[in-house]
């Protein structure tokens, strides 16, 4: 269970949300976990339990349904499903997809969707990334034109997570492709839409509960009603958003790291070689002591960083770096923590194998490291 109580961004009435957030995800989530990998996808009824609990979108306002909380909340989802070893799609529907139709959507969007997706009745993906095209948004192909009162939407996305449950996807297209990141705008596809279709759920070396899709879109006619926010506006959208999103990533990695630890400290203080426990040795006590104080650092940066977004004062470049920080470090805790394990921690068995497995992915997805070293570099 992680410890909270010397984190002082977290007041009692967080706490009581964390314990309704154990709890929900002990009955609800933990029992299914290991039949989760094997289908390669949570269960729907996932998304109807996550929303009869109140833990969708929990910073929608209450006049469009929501609790109104701050991020702090958004925040303590995370974590908890990050430490229990669950990889579902609740945080980007809640930290990510919901607040571009808040935030940017008409009054038609709001009233249309975020009542769903708090209830768990609407899953809904962004599909940005393409085959030919990954953290270059500026390239990509697919493009929406305008005919009359609708837009049709041609292309191809893939990496796409919830992309096999979604009833929603946010596409991120080029309505005026020669004027480059002007060009983009966010356009609304519901997956009953002629001309849509899912590929197969993607295979991948981790995650494999959450649903990640290739996504096609031949023809697709949508009412111009559909576009979110101004024509064109797609790409400053995306770039204010993203501080979240990699917050939102840096979040999940430091628990995920935290839990990796505590995985190992258990193994090494219970497994026994040459007639004295492993914690025994100095070799793992060094190596214990290394990733405990890689971790507590991790945790007071992250707080900062947690309530620098609640005051709205994180930059950009402070996210990209929380993001390169937290996830290099979960990569790191992982791995170490899988070798003190010795040949069990190669077993599946063991939950040390599928945090690190699924801790490589953090070092890529919302924009590489080396994107990130970029965006920091860039601010100099």
């Amino acid at each position: 269970m992680l410890d909270t109580s010397r984190r002082p961004i977290y007041e009692s009435e967080h706490e009581l949300f964390r314990d309704q957030v154990r709890k929900f995800i002990g009955v609800h989530v933990l029992p299914h976990l290991d039949r989760w990998e094997r289908d390669g996808i949570v269960e729907r009824a996932l998304w109807s339990a996550c929303g009869e609990a109140g833990i969708l979108c929990p910073g929608i306002t209450e006049a469009h349904g929501g609790l109104g909380l701050d991020f702090r909340y958004n925040a303590i989802i995370g974590e908890e499903l990050a430490y229990a070893g669950s990889s579902t799609g609740i945080t980007l529907q809640s930290d990510v997809c919901a607040d571009y139709i808040a935030h940017y959507g008409s009054d038609e969007q709001r009233e249309a969707w975020l009542g769903r997706m708090i209830a768990g009745e609407t899953v809904v993906a962004i599909a940005m990334t393409e085959p030919g095209t990954g953290s270059d948004l500026q390239g990509i192909r697919t493009t929406a034109r305008r005919e009359g009162e609708d837009y049709v939407i041609d292309g191809a996305k893939t990496y796409i997570t919830n992309g096999q449950h979604a009833d929603l996807v946010i596409v991120v297209a080029k309505t005026e492709p020669a004027m480059g990141a002007k060009g983009i705008s966010l356009i609304l596809v519901e997956a009953d839409r002629a001309g849509f279709a899912r590929g197969r759920n993607l295979d991948k070396i981790g995650q494999h509960a959450s649903d990640t899709s290739e996504l096609f879109f031949a023809n697709v006619r949508v009412p111009a009603s559909n576009l979110i926010g101004q024509e064109g506006r797609g790409f400053a959208y995306l770039m204010q958003q993203l501080p979240q999103e990699r917050l939102t990533i840096a979040v999940g990695a430091q628990a995920s790291a935290q839990r990796a630890f505590d995985e190992a400290l258990g193994f090494t203080r219970e497994r026994k070689a040459f007639g004295k426990a492993i914690l025994d040795f100095q070799a793992t006590r060094f190596a214990l002591a290394e990733m405990a104080t890689q971790l507590q650092a991790g945790w007071a940066h992250l707080d900062w960083a947690i309530a620098r977004h609640v005051d709205g004062k994180l930059t950009g470049e402070e996210a990209a770096a929380a993001k390169l920080f937290h996830s290099e470090l979960q990569n790191r805790v992982c791995d170490a923590a899988l070798q003190l394990h010795g040949g069990a921690g190669y077993m599946n068995e063991y939950p040390i194998a599928r945090l690190w497995r699924d801790a490589r992915v953090s070092r890529i997805y919302g924009g590489t490291s080396e994107i990130m070293k970029e965006v920091i570099g860039r601010a100099l």
